[in-house]
């Protein structure tokens, strides 16, 4: 069976399209939550966890329904395309959506930047982007040496993550101090409720296993199975590591500790090893995040270009190997690592991955009859989402001027790349009609 362009045999199985999902969601988010997390739930984040696992299922219930129905390597955006068809709406959306992946991977590879700068470099500023710019330029080499390769380095690190993760939860828990898990000794349940919308953030990443489609041989069957793992490991890990950290220090030790909340709670158990370990941990999560990060940008330039929606170039490829799309899309990261002070911009990616999926679940709603999905379902999906959105927006973007400000720009960008791109011509090769 031959991919979307028709040129290369699909390499995935299910459990590598999965791996490329949790390694998209276990980034940095996991390391930067727990400490945010826990002023608002407390001891209680381990619930917060819990909730927003159930919530991503929710979604990724609409994403299963919608691949299942409608393989294609334009993977979340083809979503968009089919329930609203091939307008501006559309396209604006793909433009915006492929500008702001840019943004939040360079954001997770100076993530990476900072982690390695912190353990070789005394945390230089300018190690920090040269770190980072290096795990771009190599993890672009390792999707132009192609998907195969990919998927065997996601493996190993997700494999690697997991597994340290899993010690550390194991070996926390075994150790733990329930008595700083009491349910008394949790918030209201209005704020561990209201922190949800916090730890929601941290499977945002599960959209990307939909631009697996390209490389899956039934991702009719495999698509739903892969969303579903995907989800649900994350989640397993998301609780047991809350539960480890919180079960080891007090509410206000985590919260003080911030990022390093992970590797602070190890030591009393594994020592000063402990605290490297969860180091290394990072610096693999990172990594993993990044690769997952450039992985959908050959998908979306071969299928927009297709349809029209994308200029014709961004679907070729350089020496018949490397996509135009990818080398863009990394241009752009490394170009927004070396100039931007992206700590300024910190929530852009995680408002655009709501408007994104509010959009998505709304507009599922619309041409439900076709994929068989569950209406109730997904009115509880679209109503989660809209209630994060909302929360997310009034309560982290309102106090992030330069994130709006950004916003505001990159949808102006989008906006003219619809108009100077747009060909108003049929979509090829069985696109989306409007609807």
């Amino acid at each position: 069976m031959t991919s979307e362009t028709g040129t290369t045999a699909r390499r995935f199985g299910t459990r590598e399209a999965a791996f490329i999902g949790v390694g998209s969601m276990v980034g940095a988010g996991i390391f930067s939550l727990l400490g945010t997390a826990g002023e608002i739930a407390g001891s209680a984040v381990w619930i917060s966890f819990l909730l927003a696992g159930v919530l991503a299922g929710l979604q990724g219930y609409s994403f299963a329904r919608l691949g299942a129905r409608f393989p294609s390597a334009g993977g979340l955006i083809e979503y968009i395309n089919q329930a609203f068809g091939l307008g501006h709406l559309a396209t604006v959306m793909a433009w915006l959506g492929y500008v702001i992946n840019i943004i939040v991977t360079a954001m997770v590879a100076v993530s990476f930047g900072s982690y390695a700068s912190s353990a070789l470099a005394n945390g230089d500023e300018a190690w920090v982007k040269i770190f980072g710019i290096a795990l771009v330029v190599a993890m672009t080499a390792l999707n132009i040496a192609g998907s195969s390769f990919v998927a065997r380095v996601q493996t190993a690190i997700v494999f690697v993550v997991i597994g340290i993760l899993g010690l550390f939860a194991v070996v926390t828990i075994a150790n733990a101090n329930f008595a700083l898990l009491e349910p008394s000794t949790y918030p209201s349940v209005r704020q561990i409720i209201s922190s949800v919308a916090l730890t929601f953030f941290a499977f945002l990443g599960f959209g990307v296993v939909t631009f697996t489609v390209r490389d899956l041989p039934d991702p009719s069957r495999q698509l739903p199975r892969a969303m579903g793992l995907a989800i649900g490991i994350a989640t397993v890990i998301y609780v047991a590591v809350a539960i480890g950290v919180f079960g080891t220090l007090p509410v206000h030790e985590v919260v003080a500790s911030g990022a390093t909340a992970i590797a602070v709670a190890a030591q009393p158990v594994l020592g000063n090893a402990g605290f490297w370990l969860m180091s290394v941990t990072a610096l693999f999560a990172t990594t993993g995040a990044t690769n997952a990060g450039l992985y959908p940008a050959p998908g979306i330039g071969d299928h927009l270009s297709r349809t029209r929606q994308f200029p014709s170039f961004m679907g070729r490829r350089l020496g018949g190997r490397a996509s135009v799309s990818l080398l863009i899309a990394a241009a752009g990261t490394i170009l927004v690592i070396a100039v931007f002070d992206l700590s300024a911009i910190a929530s852009l990616g995680s408002a655009v991955a709501l408007l994104v999926f509010t959009l998505i679940t709304a507009g599922h709603l619309r041409i439900r009859t076709k994929t068989g999905a569950n209406v109730w379902i997904l009115l509880v999906a679209l109503v989660t989402a809209v209630v994060s959105l909302l929360t997310f927006v009034f309560t982290s973007l309102i106090d992030e001027p330069a994130s709006i400000v950004m916003l505001g720009l990159i949808v102006v960008l989008s906006i003219v790349l619809d108009l100077v791109w747009g060909r108003g011509e049929a979509p090829v090769d069985g696109a989306a009609e409007a609807v």
